[in-house]
């Protein structure tokens, strides 16, 4: 057994023994760590934002170089100038009198966000999952066409689980029940990856404390 002398190790070692000591009961050492992460990872996040996104795009080209056309067309320093404003616009949550004006930068951002998210929702999770539901006529008679034929039978059943204008009797109610099969078997699969992420950070945390801080494997 060899005790690191690294201050940075007893340091990360102190830490996660204080989320730790969650598992006994909410405590003065839990809520230190938590308000700490929060408080790194915010700040953490501010200083990328502002390095890779005010600096290069706004204050370099503006103040700098003045290369008033980093956005293409007659309008690039005029749409610079809207976009810094804007951005400005949200700090206005500070105020009890003008806090509605940041209402306009998040509509804006929720807007172009919702334009970019919801197309690709649909191509992943709408289109992409009918794509994957459709037989090859080619992989017919192979292994391939076998696990395809389970996929269309696990939608399908899955969607008649959900076809409520129907009463869950007689051949519906057997192709249901084949749909909560498949469902279960989903969710389970769903949950056991998640709970193998959890304990591979877990024997992560483990193996940081009994090797690099307390020495006792090598």
């Amino acid at each position: 057994m060899a005790l690191s002398v690294d201050p940075g190790v007893w340091l990360a070692a102190f830490l996660t023994l204080c989320i730790f000591s969650f598992l006994y009961k909410d405590n003065l050492f839990y809520r230190i760590a938590e308000h700490l992460v929060v408080g790194v990872s915010a700040g953490y996040w501010l200083v990328i934002l502002i390095r890779q996104t005010l600096v290069p795009y706004f204050v370099i080209p503006l103040f700098r170089e003045r290369n008033w056309n980093v956005i293409p067309g007659p309008l690039g320093l005029f749409l610079l100038v809207i976009a810094a404003f804007l951005g400005i616009l949200i700090f206005t949550r500070f105020s009890t009198r003008y806090s509605w004006l940041a209402r306009i930068p998040i509509a804006i951002i929720w807007g172009i966000g919702a334009g970019f998210v919801i197309p690709l929702s649909l191509q992943t999770k709408v289109i992409r999952q009918l794509q994957a539901s459709i037989i090859d006529l080619k992989t017919v008679g192979t292994w391939d066409g076998f696990n395809s034929l389970l996929v269309v039978i696990g939608v399908l059943s899955g969607l008649t689980y959900f076809f409520f204008s129907k009463a869950h009797k007689g051949a519906v109610g057997s192709v249901a029940k084949v749909g909560i099969w498949t469902l279960m078997i989903g969710f389970g699969a769903t949950f056991g990856f998640t709970a193998m992420a959890r304990i591979s950070l877990l024997i992560g945390r483990m193996d940081f404390l009994l090797r690099d801080w307390l020495g006792i494997i090598k």
